[in-house]
C-alpha cells in the first residue's frame, strides 16, 4: 500500500484548515500558495472532501473552504480512506471483494488481515489536532 499524492495533499489542507480557524471560508488560493501546492490540483481534491462532508465550500466572492468540525474530530484514516478507496494490503480484504477460492488454505491471509487491522488502528489512532501538534522538522528522514 503506498498513499498518493491525493491523499498527502487531503493531509495537508485539512491541516492547513485547521490551523487557519476562521468564521469566514478560507480560498484555497491561500491555502495552496501556504502548502506549495498547484490550484488546480487542489481544486481536484476538494470535491471529495465536501461531497463527504469534511470541509465546506462556498463559491464566488468571500468563498473558499473551511472545516465542519474541529481538529481532534477529524481522523487521519477517514481521510485516507476517502481519497485512497481502501487501505487494504491486498485485494482479497477489500471491502466487497469475491471471496478468494484459496482462503482456506492460504497461508498469508492471517499476516494480511493483521496488517490491515494495524494500518487501519494506526491511521484512526491520529486526529487533525495530533498532526497539528507535531514539529516539522524532526519526523523527516532522508
Amino acid at each position: 500500500m503506498m498513499i498518493s499524492t491525493r491523499g498527502r495533499y487531503a493531509l495537508r489542507v485539512m491541516i492547513d484548515l485547521a490551523e487557519h480557524p476562521s468564521a469566514d471560508y478560507i480560498p484555497m488560493k491561500d491555502v495552496a500558495a501556504r502548502q506549495e501546492i498547484s490550484l488546480k490540483y487542489l481544486e481536484k481534491i476538494m470535491p471529495f472532501l465536501t461531497k463527504a462532508g469534511l470541509v465546506e465550500g462556498q463559491h464566488g466572492k468571500g468563498g473558499g473552504y473551511r472545516l465542519c468540525r474541529a481538529p481532534e474530530d477529524y481522523r487521519v484514516g477517514e481521510i485516507l480512506r476517502l481519497t485512497e478507496g481502501e487501505l487494504a494490503p491486498v485485494a482479497c480484504l477489500e471491502h466487497g471483494a469475491k471471496p478468494c477460492p484459496r482462503v482456506g488454505s492460504c497461508r498469508t491471509i492471517g499476516m494480511w488481515r493483521g496488517f490491515n487491522d494495524l494500518t487501519n488502528k494506526y491511521f484512526d489512532g491520529i486526529t487533525l489536532a495530533d498532526l497539528m501538534s507535531e514539529t516539522v522538522a524532526d519526523n523527516y528522514v532522508i
